[in-house]
């Protein structure tokens, strides 16, 4: 029986000419949470170098995915969307994470392309005209690297490396470093990803298990235009998990070898002290070695246990098939 496969073709007759050569559209995809001070300041700079793409066939869209705002975020959205019918606004019934909202918005875009971002403006829009044009030249994905971190603080610098290392060294999927969520995607590869049915979605992954033909984009990460980081330390250690846990098993497979290597250790002192007691005589065990191998072995046994867990949460989550997010409304100027 052969294997099987997924083949997506771009739609025959969607009402706009191929993006290659003539009129295009391109969606940008926001999820918010709680950044009403950044909405404005973020339209504005947007519109400063998408509008001029105009005048080459390039028409943008605006997607912003609400992910369960407790400030005003929602009000200045609808404002905003009220003033221009280009933005459509789609409001989540609660927060459900970003990975979600991002979801959300794919799963609404019907654009030729699609470029997620960030409404902080530490994805810079000046990058966004040089995504368009290595797209225009053939290209299905277009990433954008970040060359520096020296916005980012020690810790999170240390940190973001050691994940990229650990992640990219265990899992068979590789992703690349410095690459976030910022980047534009071809309509296939927006049909890529809605097929993929998996509901703990690690999107930097997916991203990147997809494939297509890509290229790289190299851009300065800008400070934060308004309000403060959502992702805290907890939150990011989760997050690097659940990269890890989606795109590799290294972490359940290993303690087979370490199994097996503290069962031969075992085995060859067991053998050690059967010929001392042969040679001289019984000696008297050592109860301080003894609780320690003891609490050393637990531990190991606990740990085990504890990635198991994880693991099985994970399919846990899957098995429930819950929907990945809820839709509370749409504002997109329709009736």
């Amino acid at each position: 029986m052969n294997a099987p496969f997924l083949h997506i073709d771009r739609p025959a007759s969607s009402g706009i000419a191929h993006p290659r050569t003539g009129t295009a559209t391109v969606a940008l995809i926001v999820p918010v949470h709680n950044e009403e001070s950044a909405i404005a300041p973020f339209l504005a700079a947007v519109r400063e170098h998408t509008d001029p793409l105009k005048q080459a066939g390039v028409a943008f869209d605006f997607i912003f995915v609400n992910d369960g705002s407790s400030d005003a975020t929602l009000d200045r959205l609808i404002e905003a969307q009220q003033a221009d019918p280009r933005i459509r606004v789609i409001d989540l019934s609660r927060n459900f994470g970003k990975e979600a909202a991002l979801t959300a918005g794919l799963d609404c875009c019907d654009a030729d392309a699609a470029i997620p971002m960030d409404a902080d403006l530490q994805d810079p829009p000046h990058v966004i005209p040089l995504l368009v044009e290595k797209w225009r030249e053939g290209f299905e994905v277009v990433l954008a690297k970040r060359t520096s971190r020296a916005n980012d603080s020690f810790l999170k610098q240390r940190s973001a490396s050691m994940f990229y290392r650990v992640h990219n060294w265990i899992a068979q999927q590789k992703i690349p470093q410095d690459v976030g969520d910022f980047r534009l995607i071809d309509r296939q590869v927006i049909e890529a990803l809605r097929s993929l049915p998996e509901r703990r979605r690690f999107m930097k992954g997916l991203f990147a298990w997809v494939g297509f033909r890509s290229a790289t984009v190299e851009y300065s990460r800008d400070q934060r235009s308004a309000g403060q980081s959502k992702f805290s330390g907890w939150r990011l250690w989760n997050f690097a998990l659940e990269g890890i846990t989606s795109f590799s098993s290294a972490p359940l497979e290993v303690w087979t070898y370490v199994g097996a290597t503290i069962s031969a250790f075992a085995f060859l002192y067991g053998l050690l002290i059967i010929a001392k007691t042969l040679v001289f005589g019984i000696d008297v065990p050592g109860y301080a070695s003894l609780l320690v191998s003891v609490l050393f072995l637990g531990g190991i046994q606990l740990l085990g246990i504890g990635i198991i867990g994880q693991y099985l949460g994970r399919v846990y989550a899957e098995i429930k098939q819950r929907p990945i997010y809820i839709v509370r409304r749409k504002y997109d100027g329709t009736p």
